[in-house]
């Protein structure tokens, strides 16, 4: 597996290679420490940008040796353009399989949506992304095993993604829930130009939908050395608010997604679901 992790000049870059080193990898995993450089504030300061490369490629070497000593290839690479595309374009040029970036805790309204440049780059990656966000309180309990959710429309995107958790190791212990909210479960109240029971109908139509995407998940990792669960939890609010609420309850440490899906599902949760939740995977088939 080619693991490409973005890091930038903040302290939660450290915080990043923490996660990879404390996670289980396939046999033979490589990693690259990619680090971005914008040139246009050095215009007119060449030798200050070259100060800055320096300072950025020693950073990446003191943060290499964290992976080396775990037993992991590790490189590294400082580039110049723009975080939003130059990512993107290093990931496929290095044939990366995930992308692992952070996102900064903006505040109470920001937690809904990610950082613009870690949204650009979910849209644009040619690979599975991972969103590392910094815990509540700037630490991490480090249980014996992880809280994976993954969430399904029953469409091949989450397919993918349901197989992207299935190909990988995770820690010992560690737990999977196939989550998929049904829709349109419509209330009378609301809609009181549909009959009570073409409403009835849609509604367990809908739910039937979502229980098949969660057997279906099961089966896909129903070789997982881990704890499998399935749920289709009644939708009081909208598909992305319902997983983020699901997910918090459990205590969910990562959120599995597809890149897309029916209905426009990956518009409604990449934003807020993937900004509430301290992992994220975004899992895309190249």
């Amino acid at each position: 597996m080619r693991v490409l992790i973005a890091l930038d000049a903040t302290p939660s870059c450290a915080k990043i290679i923490e996660e990879a080193v404390n996670r289980p990898w396939p046999s033979g995993s490589t990693f690259l420490l990619l680090h971005v450089l914008d040139p246009f504030p050095f215009v007119k300061a060449p030798i200050s940008l070259q100060r800055a490369k320096d300072a950025a490629h020693a950073e990446l070497k003191n943060l290499k040796e964290c992976l080396v000593d775990a037993g992991w290839k590790t490189e590294t690479d400082v580039v110049l353009g723009h975080p939003r595309s130059a990512i993107g374009e290093s990931a496929t040029s290095w044939k990366a399989d995930l992308l692992m970036l952070g996102s900064n805790d903006l505040g109470p309204v920001a937690r809904l949506l990610l950082g613009s440049t870690a949204h650009s780059i979910l849209r644009r990656a040619p690979c599975s992304v991972e969103i590392v966000r910094p815990s509540a309180n700037g630490k991490r309990p480090r249980a014996a095993g992880m809280k994976i959710l993954v969430a399904t429309d029953g469409s091949e995107y989450s397919v993918t993604a349901l197989r992207s958790v299935a190909s990988r190791p995770w820690p010992k212990d560690s737990e999977v829930k196939v989550l998929s909210v049904p829709k349109p479960f419509l209330p009378i109240n609301v809609f009181p130009y549909f009959e009570s029971k073409e409403i009835e109908n849609l509604n367990t139509s809908a739910l039937e939908e979502a229980n098949r995407a969660v057997d279906t998940g099961a089966k896909l990792l129903s070789k997982l050395d881990a704890k499998v669960s399935t749920q289709t939890p009644f939708p009081q609010a909208s598909p992305a608010r319902v997983i983020v609420k699901e997910a918090q309850e459990w205590g969910a440490q990562m959120i599995v997604l597809g890149s897309h899906g029916r209905c426009g599902f990956n518009r409604l949760t990449m934003g807020s679901v993937s900004g509430m939740l301290h992992f994220t995977v975004i899992a895309r088939s190249k």
